[in-house]
């Protein structure tokens, strides 16, 4: 059986400056994670959980539960921010 063409055309003459760019953007993108981003992102998680944690575990004492009583079932919403934002910094890593 008889092999298909390719279709694949031959490069034109490329631009130095544009093949050079080319290279320093795959350079940049090939970078792994920063050091500081799984750090962040774990502890992130593990606060919003020991947040929310915390506040069940002394919510019927202290007149609204810690770790800031005022606030009361705020304190949630608090703790699943450190989580969502700890799930966010997740997008980044590579």
């Amino acid at each position: 059986m008889p092999e298909s063409k390719s279709r694949k055309k031959k490069p034109a003459a490329v631009d130095p400056a544009w093949a050079a760019r080319q290279a320093e953007i795959a350079k940049a993108e090939s970078k792994g994670n920063p050091a500081w981003l799984v750090p962040v992102m774990l502890g992130l998680m593990v606060i919003g959980l020991v947040w929310i944690v915390t506040y069940y575990l002394t919510a019927n004492r202290m007149g609204g539960g810690f770790p800031i009583p005022p606030l009361r079932a705020w304190n949630l919403a608090i703790g699943f921010a450190l989580i969502i934002a700890g799930f966010g910094l997740t997008t980044r890593w590579k």
